[in-house]
């Protein structure tokens, strides 16, 4: 009794909301075995016949193939397709394949040379003694995929639940119109089967094996219980005829009770699907080492004239199978691959024949009902109560012709499973379905491009994450290299600089900074002396330099001199500080290198600085008139004037004295000259400005006026006397002026003119004309420097006798 009641609990079934019941029409194509069709002309072979990307071609045109040769090559979902059979490459390219889009998609172009030769197999009959792991690659290698519709990679699907399946269910449900090709295979091919799903079993390590099969198949049942026998590892479920109950979702609830989850998968619940000609691919790839070249395939419809299943190779053309059945095409005849709910029509008879491909209908157009155009929603709710995912096909078709893509995405539109059923009972004729794919392409590439966007994101943020950490670790390697450099021993830094002050020293080259540093302490001891002289000898209105802020510098750059130099060398430089005399000597030296290194026009500048036109005018004149004393004071002695220099006209004055004297005022007045002529400036009619800083100008002024006083009495004496005046110097002619004293006063006014250009001589290196006070004080120097001239023509006329001389 108990074992009964054990029995009664593992046959119970459950049921699903929703679902309809349409017309099987099964009965036109399961009555017929498989048959084999002859080879086509050409096939065509998409590189692309699952869920997921395409492998790598590993052929090129002109290449000879066999059956089974693998045609591409990949990892994952990359599932390989190989040869259906032996024969020729003829080309790659583009070809419309089995999409309701018609879009071209690369294939594999292949003449069959007739012979139908296998490539070199692998057979496995003692799988158990294998690592599962194995067991999945070869599966993998030999390119099954889901052959119920879906294409999922098989290989991939197991590697996912290699862990936690405990229930393993194949499904021989086939719920939906006019598809025999499962039916037919259980028929014919029943111990296969049930040898796939005790593979799929032992990979999986599932507890339990359950086979799900409606009751509208009673030959396919009878014969997996005929090949069962009395074994007991898998169990046949017979559920009853309900449209989807092929579904995975649906036959998972009939059969555990169990739902799976929003948003998850069926592992997620320990149960694992594969349908009954997944579990057939994998016994021939594992046991007999075939790959998967070739499926069942429904031909029926009343437009086919014999309506049964075919073994059709991978790649062969629609239109080769429906010519092998007699095939009578109706105007505007259809053909739909896959049933009349899933299915979608085919662009072209001439798109091939792939993994996914279980059906051909070819269906006249009294079996398609009624062809009336849409209408608009009448609200019925029979799409909701025929929905068998529980959703609310109403409005996901508003949101989806609306475009409204996050309200159709809150209405869980993803889990449509496309069965059709809402646009089978809508009164309307509204191809529900249509609108639901096109609404999921839109959000998956919604979904691509953000997840590009994603990735985009993450990778410029990396980027900046890495080239901050790179940032920072410069940083911290800079850091730590200061931080070794200032914990360094100071003694080694000490010894390393006396090294380097031994080696210059050695080699004879001065430290730049201490010979720097030394300049600039000359430069400011000059400038001291400098205001000291100013002080000394000129008011405070005339002073350009504060003497008390000239010693603050020189004090500054004395002890920066000290600060940089090394301790010997900043001793030697005080020491050359303390001293004037050897200051004065080094700044000397210095302005002669600087002189020495200038460019040529700095050279010629500096010299036009250092001779002042206007001052070489004045020596100039001065000299003349001593020529022209010297010459009188001749004259008047009985001497010859040709050829012999002048010399000064005084009783007292020694004639070779006066000879030397004025050669050298000669060489004074060409030395004027030349500078003039490289200064460009006139040399007649110059106004003298430089002038000796002890003259006082009121002075200067009486002594002009005293000297105006003593020329108009000499040229009245003159006049007196009828000496003649052209082209004569005249002189003061009065018995009562000494000529020596007058000698004694011209000698006065050259040594103060001597002191004059000597104290200018020395104010040149340091002190420059100011040009603008210049022009806007010409009373004061302009005006001084004439008096002094003026007084000395004055005196030296008034020294020189009555006489009558030429120039």
């Amino acid at each position: 009794m108990l074992n009964l009641l054990n029995i009664f609990r593992k046959e119970k079934l459950w049921d699903f909301e929703g679902g309809i019941h349409p017309p099987e029409m099964k009965t036109q194509s399961n009555g017929t075995p498989l048959s084999q069709l002859p080879l086509p002309d050409r096939f065509i072979i998409p590189l692309k016949q699952h869920i997921g990307h395409e492998g790598e071609i590993c052929v090129a045109p002109g290449d000879r193939v066999l059956r089974g040769q693998p045609l591409t090559f990949g990892s994952g979902r990359m599932l390989p397709v190989h040869a259906p059979t032996s024969g020729t490459i003829d080309a790659i390219g583009q070809h419309m394949t089995a999409h309701p889009s018609g879009l071209s998609e690369l294939c594999i172009f292949m003449s069959p040379d007739g012979e139908d030769r296998w490539t070199l197999l692998e057979p496995m009959a003692d799988y158990r003694q294998r690592e599962r792991a194995a067991i999945v690659q070869r599966i993998h290698d030999a390119g099954v995929a889901g052959l119920g519709g879906a294409g999922f990679p098989t290989g991939t699907k197991l590697r996912g639940g290699l862990r936690g399946v405990k229930t393993l269910i194949i499904n021989a449900a086939e719920c939906e119109p006019y598809i025999t090709a499962d039916d037919r295979l259980m028929q014919d091919y029943a111990a296969e089967v049930l040898e796939g799903s005790r593979i799929l079993a032992w990979v999986l390590q599932a507890e339990r094996v359950l086979i799900g099969i409606e009751d509208n198949k009673p030959e396919a049942i009878a014969a997996l219980k005929q090949a069962l026998g009395g074994e007991r590892d898998l169990q046949i479920r017979v559920i009853p005829t309900k449209y989807p109950s092929g579904g995975a979702k649906q036959l998972t609830k009939i059969l555990t009770g169990l739902e799976v989850p929003h948003g998850g998968r069926s592992t997620d619940i320990g149960v694992l699907m594969q349908n009954v000609g997944t579990a057939w691919a994998v016994k021939r790839a594992v046991i007999d080492g075939e790959p998967l070249t070739e499926r069942v395939v429904t031909l029926t419809g009343e437009a086919i004239a014999q309506p049964r299943n075919v073994w059709s190779r991978i790649g062969t053309p629609i239109s080769h199978l429906l010519h092998q059945v007699g095939f009578t095409p109706a105007p505007r005849q259809m053909v739909i691959m896959g049933g009349p709910l899933m299915g979608f029509t085919l662009p072209s008879l001439d798109v091939p024949v792939v993994k996914i491909t279980n059906c051909i209908l070819a269906p006249s157009a009294s079996e398609m009902g009624n062809n009336d155009e849409e209408q608009s929603c009448i609200r019925c709710s029979a799409c909701a109560d025929a929905c068998p995912a529980k959703l609310l096909p109403q409005q996901l078709y508003w949101y989806s012709q609306g475009g409204d893509h996050d309200k159709a995405r809150a209405h869980h539109i993803d889990d449509c499973i496309e069965c059709g059923a809402c646009a089978y009972v809508c009164p309307s004729n509204i191809p529900l379905v249509q609108y639901y794919r096109q609404e999921k392409a839109e959000l998956r590439a919604i979904d691509l491009e953000a997840k590009r966007t994603a990735e985009a994101k993450a990778r410029f943020e990396a980027r900046q994450a890495r080239l901050e950490r790179e940032k920072l670790a410069r940083e911290a390697k800079h850091e730590q290299a200061k931080q070794r450099v200032a914990r360094s021993d100071e003694g080694e830094l000490a010894a390393a600089r006396e090294r380097v002050m031994a080696k210059r020293q050695a080699a004879g080259v001065v430290d730049p900074a201490v010979e720097e540093a030394q300049r600039q302490a000359r430069h400011a001891q000059a400038h001291l002396r400098q205001a000291e002289a100013q002080a000394e000898t000129q008011p405070v209105t005339r002073q350009t330099e504060d003497p008390r802020k000239a010693a603050v510098e020189a004090a500054i750059a004395r002890a920066k001199a000290k600060k940089v130099a090394q301790p010997e060398a900043a001793e030697q430089s005080q020491a050359e500080a303390v001293d004037p005399r050897k200051a004065a000597v080094e700044a000397a030296i210095a302005r002669a290198k600087a002189k020495k290194v200038a460019q040529p026009e700095a050279a010629e500048q500096s010299q036009a600085e250092a001779i002042d036109p206007r001052k070489a005018a004045v020596e100039a004149a001065i000299a003349r008139a001593k020529a022209k004393k010297a010459e009188a004071a001749q004259a008047a002695a009985g001497t010859p004037t040709e050829e012999t220099p002048p010399v000064e006209d005084a009783p007292a004055v020694d004639p070779r004295k006066a000879a030397v004297e004025a050669a050298i005022a000669r060489a004074k007045a060409k030395k004027a000259e030349a500078a003039q002529a490289a200064a460009g400036a006139p040399t007649e009619e110059v106004q003298p400005v430089e002038d000796a800083p002890a003259v006082d100008p009121r002075k200067a002024a009486v002594e002009a006026a005293i000297a105006r006083a003593k020329a108009k009495k000499a040229e009245a004496a003159q006049a007196a006397a009828g000496t003649p005046t052209e082209e004569v110097q005249p002189v003061e002619d009065a018995p009562a002026v000494d000529p020596r004293k007058a000698a004694v006063e011209a000698a006065i006014a050259r040594a103060k003119a001597k002191k004059a250009a000597a104290a200018q001589a020395s104010e040149k290196d340091v002190v420059t004309l100011d040009v603008a006070n210049r022009d806007a004080r010409p009373s004061d120097d302009a005006r001084k420097a004439a008096v002094a001239a003026a007084i000395a023509r004055a005196k030296a006329r008034k020294a020189q006798p009555p006489s009558t001389f030429e120039e």
